[in-house]
């Protein structure tokens, strides 16, 4: 087994291999920017961890794991332009730095060469690994739909809000697990398990992100922090709010919500305190963390082929940034 570190140093050195020193550099350049910002890798990293797993060989899953980064360095060039997002990774985002029609088309030109990069899997699995990854990249756009429809609505449950980010975080770290159990030649059976391995462990991120943007700060975070309830987002945090408050607290939150006020991300937070939201998030996250230790406990591999895996999954629960 490969650790967590010698993945992702594979990962960055894959990366820095690609040329997008090509015309039009205005299509390129934002492409090579927007990989250039680092992150965790995580698609990637799932998705060789998984292969390494069942015995597989990396360098084959290394061009598809690629493939994985790059659509989601894809979504999020568009999901900044939807949100309104003026720093990714503590640095301008795309459409901040150049335009708003230059950060849709190199998004879009990413998408392309994910594909491309999805396509150069192993011929004998090529096919089951593109229509896995195809169904992924619908239904995180579901996810993103999803998403901007609850800007508008007013009935959203927590259970909702899990959904969505079921689509449009978790599947995505879950499809990148079972294209590694592909990869590998692993039975079905167990890239389903890890697929639910990794769809938990995403809405517990998905979580933990949420609690991040409230309490955590800029320079940690890398994004602007306190945007969740400046832009009246429906996080977790803002659905156990209106579940839990009272009284003058539920008036004043809604007063908050549905009023311009120049303190009213101080005085969200303090209401979020107040309401102990920051436990109830911590606790929810374990329901999630814990379900997906579950799946992962039933794959029938030696325990020291789980440990990078688990470690990772630990890491990304721990994080503060």
């Amino acid at each position: 087994m490969q650790s967590i570190e010698e993945i992702q140093n594979k990962i960055k050195e894959a990366l820095k291999e690609i040329n997008f020193s090509q015309k039009p550099v205005e299509l390129y350049e934002p492409i090579t920017y927007t990989l250039s910002l680092g992150g965790k890798r995580m698609r990637p990293a799932l998705c060789l961890m998984a292969c390494d797993m069942f015995g597989g060989d990396l360098d084959q899953a290394l061009y598809p794991a690629i493939g994985l980064e790059i659509f989601h360095n894809f979504t999020l060039l568009h999901d900044d332009i939807m949100d309104d997002a003026p720093i990714r990774r503590g640095k301008e985002t795309v459409y901040k730095k150049w335009d708003t029609n230059i950060a849709i088309l190199s998004g879009d030109t990413m998408m392309a060469l994910a594909y491309d990069y999805i396509m150069k899997a192993p011929e004998n699995v090529r096919l089951k690994v593109f229509s896995v990854f195809n169904k992924i990249a619908i239904e995180v756009c579901e996810g993103q739909q999803y998403d901007m429809n609850f800007e508008t609505q007013s009935n959203i449950t927590i259970k909702d809000y899990i959904e969505m980010i079921r689509l449009k975080t978790a599947v995505l770290l879950a499809g990148s697990l079972k294209i590694g159990t592909m990869l590998a030649g692993a039975d079905d059976e167990y890239g389903e398990a890890l697929y639910r391995f990794g769809e938990n462990i995403g809405i517990a991120f998905q979580l933990k992100d949420d609690l991040l943007d409230v309490f955590s700060n800029v320079e940690k975070f890398g994004k602007q922090t306190g945007g969740d309830i400046a832009t009246n987002k429906k996080t977790y945090l803002y659905l156990k709010a209106f579940e839990k408050a009272e009284g003058e607290t539920l008036a004043r939150l809604n007063y908050l919500f549905d009023n311009d006020n120049s303190d009213k991300v101080a005085e969200v937070k303090k209401i979020y305190e107040d309401l102990n939201l920051r436990e109830d998030t911590e606790k929810e996250m374990k329901k999630y963390f814990d379900r997906a230790m579950d799946f992962i406990e039933i794959i029938p591999v030696n325990e020291n082929r789980k440990t990078e895996l688990i470690k990772f999954a630990q890491r990304l629960n721990r994080r503060e940034s």
